[in-house]
């Protein structure tokens, strides 16, 4: 089992930045990747980045590309996600999710453990 847990959301103004956390616990020597997502009200689950822990190779999605940085820290078990040039139309909850099987990065059913999420508003 891996627990993962997210921090960092808040209220920021449009064009304004934040940095989310997820910190990760248990088994994670088996953690293949980890992975952001989000979601809006009335909108599915969309992919924002991930990032695979033994090489570091990060993806985005279209939509953050340019924006959203995704770094991870292997000592501490913890996978960042930097926001910049913040739209109102990021606002959302974002969940940090882990996977320990070797494969695609970009769907939610391809993780198997997930944090419980944490709000980003951003006004504008």
């Amino acid at each position: 089992q891996v627990q993962v847990v997210e921090s960092g959301g808040g209220l920021v103004q449009a064009g304004g930045s934040l940095r989310l956390s997820c910190a990760a616990s248990g088994r994670t020597f088996g953690t293949y990747a980890m992975g952001w997502f989000r979601q809006a009200p009335g909108k599915e689950r969309e992919f924002v980045a991930a990032i695979t822990w033994s090489t570091g190779t990060a993806y985005y999605g279209d939509s953050v590309k340019g924006r959203f940085t995704i770094s991870r820290d292997n000592a501490k078990n913890t996978v960042f996600l930097q926001m910049i040039s913040l739209e109102s139309e990021d606002t959302a909850v974002y969940y940090c999710a882990a996977k320990i099987t070797v494969g695609g990065v970009r769907w939610p059913s391809e993780y198997q453990y997930w944090g419980q999420g944490t709000q980003v508003t951003v006004s504008s």
